[in-house]
């Protein structure tokens, strides 16, 4: 069952939200970073990004940099732009986009659940990228980002949340990509005991976006643990900050591949390779979108190809078996391009659906690429089966939009 607590949000004044609300860490580069960051001294960069406060080259992981992001972050505190709340509250969180909303319940997750599965992931983790992110919570002692996670929809918390936000915002904004952000506080006592209660009675959550974020904030408490002689799990370090979301709301967006080279072969031979275990159509200079599951769109010198798996190349009452992902990885990329590793081979790169497949034609058409390959989107409930039977997606399968925005609160690690 899902342990949750409010926390003591530390949060910008509303006349700073909008220039203190930044996009994840982890969704731009340095040098995207600094030119989104230009001429803002209160934009979040300089503490989840802090290495455009150094000279550009400059190593994101040098030691120097962490300690700019903790010297950052108590300077926001100490010039008012970031203040903490009086009492512990539960927020809600609401991004609207396309016309769609999704509400999440901001809380802070026990790290137990984490570590005994009740905090469910689909994702490896990098050691690299784990350690990077435990060094920057252990330095600002604090999860300065949320963790994104799908709940099973629940009818009595949809009931809080609607009830809630009738109330006025505390923050109301649109952000330069057109995606609608709304917050408001909970407050009143009863309800947050309320909302602990509903959430004790949830088997699992599910971790959608944020493995490596889960995963630093456990390393980060097990030192705490090991160093507090009273340690008892019950202090604020046992816990992380996450935006919890229904299943129900959320949309997976298709996660594309495109690739270098052909591996030797021609563009009619790579085609005819493809035939053995596809129904290949040629479709024409016209973007084609795939349209159902194990149905793809390749673009190649050119033309877009419809893609039908044919019988028996795929396995639908396998979680792993019946993702576009493994299919295509397994019968295109590696039986015909000998692309084994996609977390490793350089040959590959992977384009998030959000840009749309006009994207995958530009990388191609440029040169850059030679051919693209577009996927159905992978469902909320392939992934929460994925998750329930212990297993892990493939490499670069999920893409979830919109992204959480980083800095409308932080959960600090001490009380």
């Amino acid at each position: 069952m899902a342990t949750v607590k409010p926390f003591r949000g530390i949060r910008p004044p509303k006349q700073f939200v909008v220039d203190i609300a930044s996009r994840p860490y982890d969704v731009l580069n340095s040098n995207e970073a600094r030119e989104e960051a230009k001429d803002n001294e209160k934009s979040l960069y300089h503490i989840i990004k802090p290495e455009i406060d150094f000279p550009a080259g400059t190593d994101e992981h040098d030691p120097r940099v962490y300690q700019k992001a903790a010297e950052n972050f108590n300077k926001f505190q100490e010039k008012g732009w970031l203040v903490q709340d009086q009492k512990e509250n539960y927020y809600i969180y609401a991004q609207t986009m396309d016309g769609q909303t999704q509400y999440g319940l901001v809380v802070g997750a026990h790290v137990d659940d984490y570590l005994n599965g009740n905090i469910k992931k689909h994702e490896l983790t990098r050691r690299d990228k784990e350690e990077d992110r435990m060094k920057h919570v252990r330095i600002n002692n604090a999860n300065i980002e949320p963790v994104f996670f799908a709940y099973p929809d629940n009818k009595a918390l949809d009931g809080i949340v609607a009830n809630v936000t009738l109330s006025p915002t505390e923050y109301d904004f649109v952000s330069q990509d057109g995606i609608r952000h709304r917050f408001w506080i909970i407050e009143d006592a009863a309800l947050i005991e309320e909302i602990t209660e509903h959430f004790s009675r949830i088997p699992y959550l599910y971790i959608a976006d944020g493995h490596h974020r889960s995963a630093a904030a456990a390393l980060v408490c097990a030192e705490k643990a090991q160093q507090n002689p009273y340690h008892t799990g019950k202090e604020e370090y046992n816990y992380f900050m996450a935006v919890c979301f229904p299943a129900g709301q959320l949309k997976i967006m298709d996660y594309n591949r495109v690739v270098r080279d052909l591996n030797g072969l021609t563009a009619d031979e790579f085609l005819n390779r493809l035939q053995i275990d596809f129904i290949v159509t040629d479709c024409g200079t016209e973007i084609v979108r795939p349209n159902r599951l194990h149905n793809f769109s390749l673009y190649l010198a050119g033309r877009w190809y419809s893609l039908d798996a044919r019988p028996n190349t795929f396995d639908d009452n396998d979680p792993i078996g019946v993702l576009d992902v493994t299919v295509s990885s397994s019968l295109i990329l590696d039986k015909i391009l000998d692309i084994k590793d996609l977390r490793s081979d350089k040959r590959v790169d992977f384009v998030g659906g959000l840009r749309g497949l006009g994207e995958l034609k530009r990388r191609v058409d440029s040169g850059d690429m030679v051919a693209a390959l577009a996927l159905y989107p992978v469902s909320m409930q392939q992934l929460i089966d994925i998750a329930d039977t212990g297993n892990i997606m493939p490499p670069k399968t999920t893409w979830f939009e919109p992204k959480l925005r980083s800095g409308l609160v932080i959960h600090k690690l001490t009380d």
